[in-house]
């Protein structure tokens, strides 16, 4: 009822602490949920939460007409978009956080964002600006200070594989993002597309692999968390912080509150010691982001 009372600014201000809030969690969701079942499951049983989860949206909100009402061209960029995310993306991450400690996973997907104007340039045709360049560097001396485990001189990657799946992951995101700039649909039908590809899709292959034979309980409510909150209500709260604010640069900052508190997190529940090589990889990653961030507002 209280934040019925609160003005716009501070209603957007909300609902972006809770995305945030959400986001900060997932590396140790991710870690627990992975202890149980394996990152195919994980990510098959998160698609089901999700899809379930956005067609009962659409449903109380009674859009299935304007859904129905969608060219069937966008329709079609949804549905092959979700087989790339959720599908590969979260594979790709899944078996990621299944070969790194939670802290480097995690530092390293905060790349991302610097991988939509680095796959931008040469997909859409835009200049690339000296400050993406920049702050990709920036960012990319803390990849590798984590991928070295602090000794960058020594050019030895820790763990390659897990390091190449979370680096991968992140390019299957942008490459997602600049998709979904080639349909109009509402972000919400989009959503609820993209997991109607990607769950049955995701169910074939596990069952054409090792099934789901004896799923522990832990690993059910390790999807449906990853998918009802990852996926989903975290989503839905940074839309309407981005709708309700008058500066989406200022709602955009608070997604630097995320890394230290999943580091928290990561150290209280899992018990995961913090690495020096970690806070100072993560701290070159958030420097190149908040750089990128600040030039473009």
């Amino acid at each position: 009822m209280m934040l019925l009372t609160l003005d716009p600014e501070r209603k957007a201000i909300v609902f972006g602490l809770a995305a945030v809030g959400l986001w900060s969690t997932v590396a140790t969701a991710f870690t627990l949920s992975l202890q149980f079942v394996s990152p195919l499951v994980l990510v098959t049983l998160a698609s089901a939460a999700s899809w379930l989860l956005f067609a009962l949206i659409i449903t109380a909100t009674r859009q299935w007409s304007r859904l129905l009402d969608a060219t069937p061209r966008d329709c079609w960029i949804a549905l092959a978009i979700g087989t790339l995310n959720p599908g590969l993306y979260y594979t790709l991450l899944f078996e990621a956080y299944a070969r790194l400690p939670a802290q480097e996973a995690m530092a390293l997907n905060y790349t991302w964002a610097l991988t939509l104007p680095l796959l931008a340039a040469p997909l859409l045709k835009q200049a690339l600006q000296r400050r993406d360049i920049i702050a990709a560097l920036i960012s990319y001396v803390g990849v590798f200070v984590i991928a070295t485990h602090g000794e960058p001189w020594t050019l030895t990657l820790n763990e390659p594989t897990g390091i190449a799946l979370a680096m991968g992951s992140t390019l299957i995101w942008g490459l997602c993002w600049i998709a979904n700039t080639q349909h109009a649909l509402n972000p919400v039908h989009a959503l609820f597309l993209n997991f109607s590809a990607a769950t049955p899709m995701l169910f074939v292959v596990v069952y054409l692999s090792d099934g789901f034979q004896d799923i522990p309980l832990g690993g059910l409510l390790g999807g449906l968390y990853v998918g009802i909150f990852e996926m989903g209500i975290s989503f839905i709260f940074w839309l309407n912080a981005m709708r309700l604010t008058r500066s989406t640069a200022n709602i955009s900052t608070l997604i630097f509150l995320s890394p230290p508190i999943s580091l928290v997190l990561i150290w209280l529940v899992l018990g995961e010691p913090i690495e020096l090589f970690t806070l100072t990889g993560l701290s070159f990653i958030l420097l190149g982001l908040f750089w990128q961030h600040r030039s473009r507002s």
